[in-house]
């Protein structure tokens, strides 16, 4: 294991400037095989053509309804593709891919030789850039150096995935001499990001618009056809959505759920305005969360937990774009 392991968890601002963040929630997908393009292409919402040995997609598998088992990162390693995803979310993704996957000549696995790894701040490039013979950027997002695969993450924070099999990062990163934390603080980034955390409970509840996969580049509108696609462009083209994914924060040292209530107030009376998918709460009280609630609701709305009525819920600017032309 990395030296340094820390099991706090710690504010945004009580993070250090570079550290690393142990994905030991984190799986993924494998799909190899002679019809692996093809088969995976009639199943996601990205376009899996434009993917290549150095390219990240990001995109979700949904039922024949268009709801979403899975918000996954891809990339290509050794040939396969590979559907990067908290396990939580894994389990009903395989089970449908296997389903009609046993037509196509594709072998569809969880992996289990590798880990993965988040390496976040101010000089997580220079660190990389010191170790490894090749680091990604916004324009090669995928590299593979030293039997590591480094994946650059768009967005507000500097972050890469690292991942490789068990034994080969070890030496890598203990050369990094940094911080570690448990994988809570990857879902703090990643409510922050504001990209989607699903559960097991909440995998299959919604379609790929209410988690903004469109905001992201997650969802190709000039694809042929593949599972959910006639929900999926009926919300796109015809105006049908009206929920969005939204960061909200709080201060409360009481335990939070992932599936508790948010309320919004309407007149005198308060009434159910969305569900928590995943939350974050640090040591100290500061909690982040992530909701479904309508796509209209700004910050004059009014918002607070059912369960604690007192506190109040504040909602944070997303870092991207709900209007996508």
């Amino acid at each position: 294991m990395p030296i340094n392991m820390n099991e706090s968890l710690p504010s945004l601002e009580q993070l250090p400037s570079t550290y690393l963040v142990s994905l030991s929630h984190y799986s993924a997908i494998s799909l190899i095989g002679a019809e692996q393009n093809n088969y995976l292409q009639g199943q996601v919402t990205c376009d899996v053509n434009d993917t290549n040995e150095h390219s990240l997609l990001v995109g979700a598998h949904c039922d024949a309804k268009g709801k979403v088992f899975s918000a996954f990162r891809l990339i290509n390693r050794n040939n396969a593709h590979l559907l990067i995803q908290p396990q939580s979310s894994l389990t009903a993704s395989i089970a449908e891919l296997k389903k009609f996957g046993v037509f196509a000549k594709v072998e569809i696995t969880q992996t289990s030789e590798l880990s993965f790894y988040a390496l976040v701040g101010e000089q997580a490039s220079e660190l990389l850039q010191t170790n490894f013979s090749q680091v990604p950027d916004s324009l090669t997002p995928v590299v593979h150096s030293d039997g590591t695969s480094i994946v650059y993450v768009a967005g507000q924070q500097t972050r890469y995935l690292l991942i490789a099999e068990n034994e080969n990062l070890t030496e890598k990163l203990n050369n990094f001499n940094l911080n570690t934390y448990s994988t809570p603080v990857w879902n703090l980034l990643e409510i922050t990001e504001g990209f989607v955390q699903l559960s097991e409970q909440t995998s299959g509840e919604y379609v790929p618009q209410m988690l903004n996969l469109q905001a992201i580049n997650g969802i190709s509108f000039t694809k042929g056809c593949y599972l959910g696609q006639e929900t999926v462009a009926r919300m796109q083209y015809l105006g049908k959505n009206k929920r969005a994914l939204f960061s909200l924060t709080a201060n409360t040292k009481t335990p939070l759920s992932s599936d508790d209530v948010i309320e919004k107030q309407l007149g005198d009376n308060w009434r159910k305005a969305g569900d928590i998918l995943a939350c974050y709460q640090s040591d100290d009280g500061h909690c982040h969360f992530q909701a479904v609630l309508a796509n209209d609701v700004d910050k004059t709305t009014l918002l607070r937990l059912k369960s604690q009525p007192e506190i109040k819920v504040t909602l944070q600017p997303l870092p991207y774009s709900l209007i996508v032309e």
